[in-house]
C-alpha cells in the first residue's frame, strides 16, 4: 500500500509538473498533442486565394446541389410526379433523342444489368449466383406502369432493390427510362408498330 500511495503521489507529481496547474499562468507556449486540431489547412471566407483562378475563396454551389433542409423544387423532372399530387407523369419529360437512348444503354448496363439482364429479362448475372427474385422488365406488369413510376422506382428502390438516386443524377435516370422503354419495345412490339418503310427490312436474312 505504501507503494501504491508513492506511485500515486509521483504520477501526480508528473503530471502537475508537464501539464501545470489547470488555469495557471506561464510564459510557455501550451502543449498541444494534436496541433491539426488547433491550425488546420482552410479557406476563410471574404479573403483572397490564389489557388483558384478568380482568386476568390468563397466557391458558389455545384450545378444541381440542394443545400441540407432546402425544399425539393417539386417538378415532375425531378419527382416523376405531377405536382401537388402522388400521381406518377405518363410520359418522360426528357426529349427522346439517340444521345439519350446511348446515354440510357451505357447507364443501364453499369447498373442495372448485372440484376435485370442485358434485355431485361431479368436474367443478369446475380440470377445466376442465386438471387432468385429480379424484376422482369419485360413482364406486361411494367410494361404497363408509367414513366414517372419507373423513374421513382429507380430513384427509392423496391423490395430487395436498393435506391439509385444518390448514384446516378436526374437526367441520367430518365435516360435509362427511355433505355428500358426501347428494350420493351424491341421484345414486345407489334408489326404494325414499325413505320411502313421499314418493315420489308424485318424479313431480310443476313
Amino acid at each position: 500500500m505504501r507503494y501504491f500511495l508513492a506511485g500515486v503521489a509521483l504520477f501526480a507529481l508528473i503530471v502537475v509538473s508537464v501539464a501545470g496547474f489547470r488555469g495557471g499562468l506561464s510564459r510557455k507556449p501550451p502543449i498541444e498533442i494534436f496541433p491539426d486540431m488547433d491550425r488546420q489547412a482552410k479557406l476563410r471566407p471574404q479573403t483572397g486565394e490564389g489557388f483558384f483562378a478568380d482568386g476568390l475563396s468563397s466557391r458558389t454551389p455545384v450545378p444541381g446541389t440542394i443545400a441540407r433542409g432546402q425544399p425539393h423544387l417539386e417538378i415532375p423532372l425531378n419527382t416523376g410526379r405531377e405536382p401537388g399530387t402522388t400521381n406518377f407523369v405518363e410520359v418522360n419529360p426528357m426529349p427522346i433523342t439517340a444521345e439519350l437512348l446511348a446515354r440510357g444503354r451505357e447507364r443501364f448496363t453499369i447498373n442495372c444489368a448485372p440484376c435485370h439482364g442485358g434485355q431485361g429479362d431479368g436474367k443478369g448475372v446475380t440470377s445466376k449466383l442465386g438471387m432468385a427474385v429480379v424484376g422482369n422488365l419485360q413482364d406486361p406488369r411494367i410494361v404497363q406502369q408509367t414513366d414517372g413510376e419507373i423513374f421513382t422506382t429507380i430513384t427509392g428502390g423496391k423490395n430487395l432493390m436498393q435506391g439509385y438516386g444518390p448514384n446516378l443524377p436526374i437526367a441520367d435516370r430518365w435516360a435509362i427510362v427511355a433505355y428500358v422503354r426501347a428494350l420493351q419495345l424491341s421484345r414486345l412490339a407489334s408489326l404494325d408498330e414499325v413505320p411502313a418503310e421499314l418493315r420489308a427490312s424485318l424479313n431480310q436474312k443476313p
